[in-house]
Protein backbone atom coordinates (compact mmCIF):
# COMPACT_ATOMS: atom_id res chain seq x y z
CA UNK A 1 0.00 0.00 0.00
CA UNK A 2 1.17 3.53 -0.73
CA UNK A 3 2.23 5.42 2.38
CA UNK A 4 -0.13 8.27 1.52
CA UNK A 5 -3.08 5.85 1.44
CA UNK A 6 -2.04 4.26 4.72
CA UNK A 7 -1.73 7.69 6.33
CA UNK A 8 -5.11 8.77 4.97
CA UNK A 9 -6.84 5.76 6.49
CA UNK A 10 -4.99 6.11 9.79
CA UNK A 11 -5.88 9.77 10.19
CA UNK A 12 -9.42 9.49 8.86
CA UNK A 13 -10.27 7.16 11.70
CA UNK A 14 -8.30 9.16 14.25
CA UNK A 15 -10.34 12.23 13.29
CA UNK A 16 -13.63 10.34 13.53
CA UNK A 17 -12.73 8.94 16.94
CA UNK A 18 -11.57 12.36 18.13
CA UNK A 19 -14.84 14.03 17.17
CA UNK A 20 -16.76 11.44 19.16
CA UNK A 21 -14.39 11.74 22.10
CA UNK A 22 -14.80 15.52 22.12
CA UNK A 23 -18.55 15.06 22.42
CA UNK A 24 -17.95 12.68 25.31
CA UNK A 25 -15.68 15.19 27.05
CA UNK A 26 -18.29 17.93 26.74
CA UNK A 27 -20.92 15.64 28.19
CA UNK A 28 -18.62 14.69 31.06
CA UNK A 29 -17.91 18.38 31.70
CA UNK A 30 -21.63 19.13 31.80
CA UNK A 31 -22.30 16.38 34.31
CA UNK A 32 -19.31 17.05 36.54
CA UNK A 33 -20.08 20.77 36.63
CA UNK A 34 -23.31 19.92 38.44
CA UNK A 35 -21.32 18.42 41.33
CA UNK A 36 -18.82 21.24 41.70
CA UNK A 37 -19.07 24.01 44.26
CA UNK A 38 -16.27 26.02 42.66
CA UNK A 39 -16.56 28.22 39.62
CA UNK A 40 -17.81 26.89 36.30
CA UNK A 41 -14.92 28.69 34.60
CA UNK A 42 -12.41 26.40 36.32
CA UNK A 43 -14.44 23.39 35.26
CA UNK A 44 -14.55 24.29 31.59
CA UNK A 45 -10.88 25.29 31.56
CA UNK A 46 -10.06 21.77 32.74
CA UNK A 47 -12.21 20.24 30.00
CA UNK A 48 -10.40 22.36 27.41
CA UNK A 49 -7.07 21.21 28.85
CA UNK A 50 -8.16 17.60 28.59
CA UNK A 51 -9.08 18.08 24.93
CA UNK A 52 -5.76 19.79 24.21
CA UNK A 53 -7.72 22.90 23.16
CA UNK A 54 -6.99 25.30 26.01
CA UNK A 55 -4.07 27.14 24.41
CA UNK A 56 -5.95 27.88 21.21
CA UNK A 57 -9.01 29.04 23.13
CA UNK A 58 -6.99 31.45 25.26
CA UNK A 59 -5.16 32.78 22.21
CA UNK A 60 -8.46 33.69 20.56
CA UNK A 61 -10.71 34.52 23.51
CA UNK A 62 -8.37 35.42 26.35
CA UNK A 63 -7.94 33.73 29.70
CA UNK A 64 -11.56 34.10 30.80
CA UNK A 65 -13.26 30.77 30.15
CA UNK A 66 -17.04 30.36 30.15
CA UNK A 67 -19.28 27.42 29.42
CA UNK A 68 -20.85 28.66 26.19
CA UNK A 69 -17.54 29.81 24.75
CA UNK A 70 -15.78 26.56 25.61
CA UNK A 71 -18.51 24.38 24.14
CA UNK A 72 -18.75 26.42 20.95
CA UNK A 73 -14.95 26.32 20.58
CA UNK A 74 -14.89 22.53 20.94
CA UNK A 75 -17.89 21.89 18.70
CA UNK A 76 -17.75 24.27 15.77
CA UNK A 77 -15.20 27.07 15.87
CA UNK A 78 -13.37 27.16 12.51
CA UNK A 79 -10.20 28.42 14.24
CA UNK A 80 -10.01 25.30 16.42
CA UNK A 81 -8.40 22.55 14.32
CA UNK A 82 -9.73 19.93 16.75
CA UNK A 83 -13.34 21.10 16.80
CA UNK A 84 -15.92 18.45 15.97
CA UNK A 85 -16.86 20.26 12.76
CA UNK A 86 -13.25 20.50 11.61
CA UNK A 87 -12.63 16.86 12.52
CA UNK A 88 -15.65 15.75 10.47
CA UNK A 89 -14.38 17.72 7.49
CA UNK A 90 -10.84 16.42 7.89
CA UNK A 91 -12.13 12.84 8.05
CA UNK A 92 -14.14 13.42 4.87
CA UNK A 93 -11.15 14.95 3.08
CA UNK A 94 -9.00 11.98 4.03
CA UNK A 95 -11.81 9.69 2.92
CA UNK A 96 -11.82 11.36 -0.49
CA UNK A 97 -8.06 10.82 -0.73
CA UNK A 98 -8.41 7.07 -0.04
CA UNK A 99 -11.79 6.66 -1.74
CA UNK A 100 -10.68 3.68 -3.84
CA UNK A 101 -9.60 1.82 -0.69
CA UNK A 102 -13.08 2.08 0.87
CA UNK A 103 -16.29 0.23 0.14
CA UNK A 104 -19.21 2.30 -1.06
CA UNK A 105 -20.93 1.92 2.31
CA UNK A 106 -17.87 3.04 4.25
CA UNK A 107 -17.35 6.13 2.09
CA UNK A 108 -21.03 7.09 2.18
CA UNK A 109 -21.09 6.86 5.97
CA UNK A 110 -18.07 9.19 6.22
CA UNK A 111 -19.62 11.64 3.78
CA UNK A 112 -22.99 11.56 5.54
CA UNK A 113 -21.22 12.14 8.87
CA UNK A 114 -19.79 15.38 7.49
CA UNK A 115 -23.04 16.58 5.91
CA UNK A 116 -25.13 15.80 8.99
CA UNK A 117 -22.76 17.50 11.42
CA UNK A 118 -22.26 20.47 9.10
CA UNK A 119 -26.00 21.11 9.26
CA UNK A 120 -26.31 20.41 12.99
CA UNK A 121 -23.40 22.74 13.83
CA UNK A 122 -24.17 25.50 11.31
CA UNK A 123 -25.18 27.75 14.21
CA UNK A 124 -24.29 27.96 17.88
CA UNK A 125 -25.99 25.08 19.68
CA UNK A 126 -28.62 26.21 22.23
CA UNK A 127 -28.32 24.65 25.67
CA UNK A 128 -31.62 22.81 25.29
CA UNK A 129 -30.39 21.15 22.07
CA UNK A 130 -26.91 20.22 23.30
CA UNK A 131 -27.73 16.68 24.56
CA UNK A 132 -29.31 15.76 21.21
CA UNK A 133 -26.37 17.18 19.25
CA UNK A 134 -23.82 15.30 21.37
CA UNK A 135 -25.81 12.10 20.86
CA UNK A 136 -25.90 12.76 17.11
CA UNK A 137 -22.11 13.13 16.98
CA UNK A 138 -21.62 9.80 18.72
CA UNK A 139 -24.19 8.06 16.53
CA UNK A 140 -22.71 9.24 13.26
CA UNK A 141 -19.26 8.03 14.32
CA UNK A 142 -20.79 4.66 15.25
CA UNK A 143 -22.41 4.42 11.80
CA UNK A 144 -18.99 4.77 10.15
CA UNK A 145 -17.52 2.04 12.35
CA UNK A 146 -20.47 -0.20 11.58
CA UNK A 147 -20.05 0.26 7.84
CA UNK A 148 -16.33 -0.42 8.17
CA UNK A 149 -16.78 -3.59 10.23
CA UNK A 150 -19.60 -4.88 8.07
CA UNK A 151 -18.18 -4.35 4.59
CA UNK A 152 -14.38 -4.05 4.58
CA UNK A 153 -11.90 -6.83 3.92
CA UNK A 154 -9.65 -7.68 6.86
CA UNK A 155 -6.50 -6.57 5.08
CA UNK A 156 -3.93 -3.80 5.47
CA UNK A 157 -6.61 -1.17 4.74
CA UNK A 158 -8.58 -2.39 7.72
CA UNK A 159 -5.46 -2.63 9.87
CA UNK A 160 -4.44 1.01 9.39
CA UNK A 161 -8.02 2.16 10.08
CA UNK A 162 -8.12 0.15 13.30
CA UNK A 163 -4.70 1.34 14.44
CA UNK A 164 -5.81 4.95 14.00
CA UNK A 165 -9.04 4.32 15.90
CA UNK A 166 -7.40 2.72 18.91
CA UNK A 167 -4.49 5.16 19.04
CA UNK A 168 -7.00 7.98 19.41
CA UNK A 169 -9.25 6.08 21.80
CA UNK A 170 -6.38 5.19 24.14
CA UNK A 171 -5.28 8.82 24.16
CA UNK A 172 -8.79 9.95 25.06
CA UNK A 173 -9.36 7.48 27.88
CA UNK A 174 -5.98 8.37 29.39
CA UNK A 175 -6.79 12.09 29.24
CA UNK A 176 -10.19 11.65 30.85
CA UNK A 177 -8.63 9.65 33.68
CA UNK A 178 -5.90 12.23 34.12
CA UNK A 179 -8.37 15.09 34.31
CA UNK A 180 -10.36 13.24 36.95
CA UNK A 181 -7.40 12.68 39.24
CA UNK A 182 -5.30 15.70 38.42
CA UNK A 183 -7.70 18.52 37.70
CA UNK A 184 -11.36 17.82 38.41
CA UNK A 185 -11.20 16.54 41.97
CA UNK A 186 -12.02 19.59 44.15
CA UNK A 187 -9.69 18.73 47.01
CA UNK A 188 -8.12 15.84 48.86
CA UNK A 189 -10.91 15.97 51.46
CA UNK A 190 -13.47 15.16 48.76
CA UNK A 191 -11.99 11.73 48.08
CA UNK A 192 -14.53 9.07 49.03
CA UNK A 193 -17.38 11.55 49.44
CA UNK A 194 -20.64 11.64 47.51
CA UNK A 195 -19.12 14.34 45.26
CA UNK A 196 -16.19 12.12 44.41
CA UNK A 197 -18.46 9.12 43.72
CA UNK A 198 -20.76 11.13 41.44
CA UNK A 199 -17.76 12.35 39.45
CA UNK A 200 -16.47 8.81 39.03
CA UNK A 201 -19.90 7.67 37.82
CA UNK A 202 -19.73 10.50 35.29
CA UNK A 203 -16.33 9.35 34.08
CA UNK A 204 -17.74 5.86 33.52
CA UNK A 205 -20.62 7.28 31.50
CA UNK A 206 -18.29 9.43 29.41
CA UNK A 207 -16.55 6.29 28.09
CA UNK A 208 -19.74 4.16 27.91
CA UNK A 209 -18.39 1.94 30.68
CA UNK A 210 -21.04 2.26 33.38
CA UNK A 211 -22.96 -0.90 32.49
CA UNK A 212 -19.87 -3.02 32.03
CA UNK A 213 -18.37 -1.79 35.29
CA UNK A 214 -21.47 -2.64 37.31
CA UNK A 215 -21.63 -6.09 35.72
CA UNK A 216 -18.03 -6.66 36.82
CA UNK A 217 -17.81 -4.92 40.21
CA UNK A 218 -21.37 -4.34 41.37
CA UNK A 219 -23.18 -1.09 42.02
CA UNK A 220 -20.61 0.72 44.17
CA UNK A 221 -18.40 2.95 42.02
CA UNK A 222 -15.12 2.88 43.96
CA UNK A 223 -12.23 4.87 42.46
CA UNK A 224 -9.69 2.04 42.69
CA UNK A 225 -11.91 -0.41 40.80
CA UNK A 226 -12.87 2.19 38.20
CA UNK A 227 -9.22 3.02 37.54
CA UNK A 228 -8.47 -0.70 37.25
CA UNK A 229 -11.37 -1.16 34.83
CA UNK A 230 -10.37 1.73 32.58
CA UNK A 231 -6.65 0.95 32.59
CA UNK A 232 -6.15 -2.81 32.86
CA UNK A 233 -9.36 -4.65 31.89
CA UNK A 234 -8.91 -6.09 28.38
CA UNK A 235 -12.65 -6.79 28.11
CA UNK A 236 -13.52 -3.10 28.23
CA UNK A 237 -13.28 -1.67 24.67
CA UNK A 238 -12.12 1.78 25.81
CA UNK A 239 -9.58 0.68 28.41
CA UNK A 240 -5.91 1.41 27.86
CA UNK A 241 -5.07 -2.30 27.89
CA UNK A 242 -7.75 -3.14 25.32
CA UNK A 243 -6.68 -0.35 22.97
CA UNK A 244 -2.99 -1.20 23.16
CA UNK A 245 -3.79 -4.87 22.59
CA UNK A 246 -5.70 -4.02 19.40
CA UNK A 247 -2.93 -1.73 18.14
CA UNK A 248 -0.42 -4.50 18.80
CA UNK A 249 -2.57 -7.08 17.00
CA UNK A 250 -3.13 -4.96 13.89
CA UNK A 251 0.54 -3.99 13.71
CA UNK A 252 1.30 -7.70 13.95
CA UNK A 253 -0.99 -8.42 11.00
CA UNK A 254 0.85 -5.77 8.98
CA UNK A 255 4.22 -7.32 9.88
CA UNK A 256 2.95 -10.72 8.71
CA UNK A 257 1.38 -9.40 5.50
CA UNK A 258 4.39 -7.29 4.52
CA UNK A 259 6.98 -9.77 5.77
CA UNK A 260 8.95 -7.19 7.74
CA UNK A 261 9.10 -6.10 11.36
CA UNK A 262 9.80 -2.40 11.93
CA UNK A 263 10.76 -0.15 14.85
CA UNK A 264 7.12 0.66 15.63
CA UNK A 265 6.47 -2.99 16.46
CA UNK A 266 9.14 -2.93 19.16
CA UNK A 267 7.77 0.35 20.55
CA UNK A 268 4.28 -1.11 20.69
CA UNK A 269 5.52 -4.22 22.51
CA UNK A 270 7.27 -1.99 25.04
CA UNK A 271 4.09 0.05 25.54
CA UNK A 272 2.02 -3.10 26.05
CA UNK A 273 4.53 -4.48 28.56
CA UNK A 274 4.59 -1.21 30.48
CA UNK A 275 0.81 -0.90 30.54
CA UNK A 276 0.21 -4.41 31.84
CA UNK A 277 3.30 -4.90 34.03
CA UNK A 278 1.82 -3.20 37.12
CA UNK A 279 -1.20 -3.89 39.30
CA UNK A 280 -3.62 -1.06 39.93
CA UNK A 281 -2.29 -0.69 43.47
CA UNK A 282 1.25 -0.26 42.13
CA UNK A 283 0.03 2.30 39.59
CA UNK A 284 -1.77 4.33 42.26
CA UNK A 285 1.22 4.11 44.58
CA UNK A 286 3.62 5.38 41.91
CA UNK A 287 1.13 8.10 40.97
CA UNK A 288 -1.71 7.79 38.49
CA UNK A 289 -0.88 11.12 36.88
CA UNK A 290 2.74 10.07 36.39
CA UNK A 291 1.67 6.71 34.94
CA UNK A 292 -0.75 8.35 32.50
CA UNK A 293 1.79 11.02 31.50
CA UNK A 294 4.31 8.29 30.65
CA UNK A 295 1.63 6.37 28.77
CA UNK A 296 0.67 9.40 26.67
CA UNK A 297 4.29 10.16 25.82
CA UNK A 298 4.91 6.57 24.76
CA UNK A 299 1.68 6.51 22.74
CA UNK A 300 2.66 9.71 20.91
CA UNK A 301 6.12 8.29 20.18
CA UNK A 302 4.50 5.14 18.81
CA UNK A 303 2.23 7.16 16.53
CA UNK A 304 5.17 9.13 15.17
CA UNK A 305 7.16 5.95 14.55
CA UNK A 306 4.25 4.33 12.69
CA UNK A 307 4.13 7.38 10.40
CA UNK A 308 7.87 7.12 9.75
CA UNK A 309 7.97 3.34 9.27
CA UNK A 310 5.05 3.23 6.86
CA UNK A 311 6.02 6.48 5.10
CA UNK A 312 2.70 8.26 5.46
CA UNK A 313 3.95 11.42 3.80
CA UNK A 314 5.99 9.92 0.97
Amino acid sequence: MLGKTAGGLFWMFRYLERSENTARLIEAGQRIALTRSSSAEDEWASVLQSAGAFGGYVEKHGSEVNRDGAIDWMLRDPDNPSSVLNMAEAARNNGKTVRTALTREAWESVNENWMTLRDALARKVPERDLPDVLTLIRQRSAFVRGAMHGTMLRNDIYDFARIGTFMERADNTARILDVKYYVLLPSVVAVGTSIDNVQWQTILRSVSAEGGFHMTFGQDARPREIAQFLILDKRMPRSLAFCVDKIQSNLGYLATDYGVRLSCHDLCDQLADHTMSHSIDEIIEMGLHEFISDFLKSLAALGSQIEIDYRFYN
